[in-house]
């Protein structure tokens, strides 16, 4: 077994635990790769830690461990790119829905890991497309969710959707959320939208602060294709984001195209832990 790390080097501990998750993978005689990037971080070059490109790790290793959060594994989804590698988050803060087990208990996560005590869930992935009037498509892929908003103008957007070729509606809101099932507890669930078990195979439409009191989340098949247009009667161009990373203008005119994507996230999950003894922490319930 080859098991490769990225951590988030802005976490506090995160050098701590990192040191220590190696001293044990190395008690168990298996192999741990380090993501260059976190070792240069946590200026731990040059002590002799086997080291890769995220992507790399991705296609070497059986299982990627993550230190940080949710949104650490989010951004760890990004730089692993499409692959079939299991990802095992260790919580360095507070209590995550994708991460595995919490930083006390790296002895735990690696006897699992070994002993093949864990089961994984495959994660829904969107792809959005992003046709400008001019100018060649850019396609994007969202763990959680993708987010049109009005940025800073304190405007509003207006885009028309499309499901399938059909108008939906014509929006006009402070912005619109796409989301995944693993999204539907983040952004959307925010903005009023419903939960769903990480298993479904549904997309999320949200709108954020919609102009119309009847508008309300609409839930589709993961067979879906959500097409989405910015139009002549917004007040300001539109803000395209994918998993709250750094926006990209869409200009009046341009089309987004969003659908189920081909590859997923393969999430690893404990022995008797599970989505909703989560959410019943996380949102307090009885």
């Amino acid at each position: 077994m080859k098991i490769g790390i990225i951590a988030n080097p802005f976490k506090d501990g995160a050098s701590k635990v990192l040191l220590h998750l190696l001293e044990i993978i190395a008690s168990y005689e298996k192999e741990a790769i380090v993501e260059d990037e976190t070792l240069a971080a946590l200026e731990l070059s040059g002590q002799n830690i086997p080291e890769l490109a995220a992507t790399d790790l991705a296609q070497v290793c059986d299982v990627v461990i993550v230190l940080g959060g949710d949104g650490t594994i989010l951004d760890a989804a990004h730089r692993l790119g499409p692959s079939d590698v299991a990802v095992a988050g260790i919580n360095l803060g507070n209590l995550g829905f994708l991460t595995s087990c919490k930083d006390n208990e790296t002895e735990l996560l690696i006897r699992s890991l070994v002993e093949g005590a864990y089961h994984v869930v495959p994660r829904m992935l969107l792809k959005a497309t992003i046709k400008p009037v001019s100018g060649e498509p850019t396609e994007y892929f969202a763990v959680n969710e993708i987010t049109l908003t009005r940025g800073q103008t304190g405007r509003i957007v207006a885009m028309d959707a499309f499901i399938d070729g059909d108008l939906l509606n014509h929006y006009r809101a402070d912005g619109l959320i796409v989301a995944t099932p693993t999204g539907s507890t983040a952004y959307s669930l925010a903005a009023g939208g419903p939960l769903l078990s990480p298993k479904a195979r549904n997309i999320v439409i949200t709108p954020i602060c919609p102009h119309s009191l009847s508008n309300r989340s609409l839930v589709l098949t993961d067979e879906s294709v959500v097409e989405l247009e910015s139009v002549h009667d917004a007040d300001a161009a539109t803000l395209f984001s994918v998993d709250g990373r750094s926006p990209v203008e869409v200009a009046f005119g341009g089309r987004i195209i969003v659908e189920k994507a081909d590859h997923q996230l393969h999430i690893v999950r404990l022995e008797g832990r599970s989505f909703f003894s989560t959410l019943r922490q996380k949102l307090h319930w009885g």
